[in-house]
């Protein structure tokens, strides 16, 4: 889940990452959503030890043939020799922003996210601190917490206070609208896994402060909070249809991980929601900041309060939806992340796509994901629990993502991202990403530090030689998928651990084709340093199973 994880400790200690430090600590809010992500969580678990057993089986039965005993012997000697000359380290962004959204501004970009913390930076890899705290003092709002003295602040009035006491806001997105002439804050304010509803603030400075104006949707109440409040003047409909005892949350959405962006067209939307009913569209008036409401169309899945729904419902977890435009390929790229989000909770990032901004998405095995309950084999997995040779940490439950256009053309993908054995800490990272021949979304496989991609390529001598394959698979879960040694050889076979396949690269372009299996994975090659230092050649690759495989060439002296 996006927000379900308290508040913000602060950036209380250091600990190592590499030879540097990484900052802030969060604690666990426990709800239904957790516990239905931990059941989730375990069955993938199981999943994944059957399946380690039955790849310990095969393993066991190709120990017996001589040849394949030789070239592991071979590939373990060469394994060694690799990695006993690169560098191994790492690196901290010097913040903890939690659901990072990023918008640039006269040079500098920023990013805000969950618990009112924000942060800048002019390279998208060093980033300062400019507000942390969901408190009265922490001056990115100058009216939030107004009132306060006398009872719930305007907009807590419905959510009230969460299980430690406090307030949670969650989830912010700042967009400069072109009408109004502001800087326009969308957030959620919430108090439990669907009691939520989604505001607005404004701001003449892209720091702030912001000055809450409003509250437009509301979810999660029942038959007595219709009954005997004034929740009917507030939503500005009749709330019964969406209630029945209790909030049908099967069906519809928990409001909150606003999303505000620009169609083609310059149409303002807002796209929204987690686990609960899915993820929901909505047009955005852009004179006035406030919601479209539609007119209903059952048969298109639209909505009169809630607009129209993409995907997702009955508690699938998915959540933190992102929706970017690109005119260089003419799609909408959604992206969401699904699984839970602590340290072992699976968290990822997926993608979807489509030629029109409502609809419908569907990944790059050609599915939709309308109320698919099973939903771990829908959405092109770009990333999930990985480490490389040359990293001191491994990366844990990557996700709560946006993206963006630099003006220099370059895409890129911005998160937040975990660590293993370092409980909850979290930083942002940023990685650069690039369009695959068939207009598919891939990441490089590391943080960004100024590479530029080669729209001429390379020659097949230059990418040939020792690649490590990481496979990101599609499972939902705690298993960190981690590196497997391949040969990338002269005569276009692909060789290594228990892997054999082919491979191909483009002549003039950047593209290349991996086919392992059964499976052809289409991406680009591309040169980058890594977060250790080191000169590498990588590619970055999906398939139509969903799978994103990363490969990585050191580049010895």
């Amino acid at each position: 889940m996006r927000k379900k994880w308290g508040m913000i400790l602060g950036l209380t200690g250091m600990m190592l990452l590499g030879s540097q430090g990484v900052y802030a600590a969060e604690t666990a809010d426990s709800t239904a959503e957790t516990e239905a992500a931990e059941a989730e969580k375990d069955e993938e678990t199981a999943e994944t030890t059957e399946n380690a057993e039955t790849e310990s089986s095969a393993e066991d039965e190709s120990a017996t043939e001589e040849t394949k005993t030789e070239s592991s012997t071979e590939t373990a000697d060469d394994t060694d020799d690799i990695e006993s000359q690169i560098k191994k380290g790492g690196f901290t962004a010097g913040a903890s922003v939690h659901d990072p959204s990023i918008i640039k501004d006269n040079g500098t970009y920023y990013i805000f996210g969950s618990h009112m913390e924000s942060a800048k930076s002019t390279d998208l890899r060093n980033w300062t601190s400019f507000s942390s705290g969901v408190n009265a003092e922490n001056k990115l709002f100058d009216n939030l917490f107004d009132g306060e003295e006398d009872g719930d602040p305007a907009a807590f009035t419905y959510v009230g206070k969460n299980d430690e006491g406090g307030y949670s806001v969650w989830a912010p997105d700042v967009i400069y609208n072109e009408k109004m002439g502001k800087y326009v804050m969308y957030f959620c304010t919430t108090s439990s896994y669907v009691k939520s509803n989604i505001c607005f603030a404004t701001a003449d400075n892209i720091e702030g402060p912001y000055h809450y104006e409003d509250t437009f949707l509301y979810s999660g109440y029942n038959y007595h909070d219709v009954k005997e409040s004034n929740l009917e003047e507030l939503m500005g409909t009749d709330p019964r249809p969406y209630t029945a005892a209790a909030y049908d949350n099967n069906n519809w959405p928990n409001c909150i991980d606003p999303d505000v962006f620009y169609d083609e067209d310059g149409r303002m939307w807002m796209v929204y929601g987690s686990w609960s009913g899915g993820i929901f569209l909505i047009e955005i008036d852009e004179e006035t900041g406030y919601p479209i409401y539609p007119e209903a169309d059952e048969e298109n899945h639209i909505d009169s309060y809630y607009g129209k729904k993409l995907l997702g419902g009955y508690h699938n977890s998915i959540e933190g939806p992102h929706i970017m435009y690109d005119k260089t390929s003419g799609y909408y790229y959604l992206f969401l992340s699904y699984g839970n989000l602590q340290a072992k909770g699976g968290y990822q990032m997926r993608l979807f796509r489509c030629d029109t901004v409502d609809g419908t998405y569907t990944d790059a095995a050609g599915k939709d994901m309308y109320l698919f309950v099973e939903h771990k084999d829908h959405g092109l997995k770009m990333m999930g629990n990985y480490t490389f040779p040359s990293l001191t940490q491994t990366y844990m439950a990557p996700g709560g993502q946006t993206a963006f256009e630099d003006e220099d053309g370059k895409l890129y993908l911005v998160y937040h991202q975990r660590f293993a054995k370092m409980g909850e800490m979290h930083e942002p990272r940023v990685h650069q990403l690039f369009r695959t021949k068939d207009g598919w979304l891939v990441a490089a496989p590391f943080a960004t530090s100024g590479e530029t991609l080669n729209e001429d390529g390379y020659s097949s001598d230059e990418i040939q030689g020792t690649f490590y394959l990481v496979n990101h698979g599609t499972d939902i879960s705690d298993k960190v998928h981690k590196p497997q040694k391949i040969q990338l050889n002269a005569d276009g076979t692909v060789t290594g651990e228990e892997l054999e396949g082919t491979w191909a690269a483009e002549e003039g372009t950047p593209y290349i084709d991996v086919t392992l299996g059964e499976t052809t994975y289409t991406g680009v090659v591309l040169e980058m340093t890594d977060e250790a230092g080191n000169d590498t050649m990588c590619f970055s690759a999906k398939g139509d199973n969903n799978e994103t495989i990363w490969g990585v060439k050191y580049l010895l002296p």
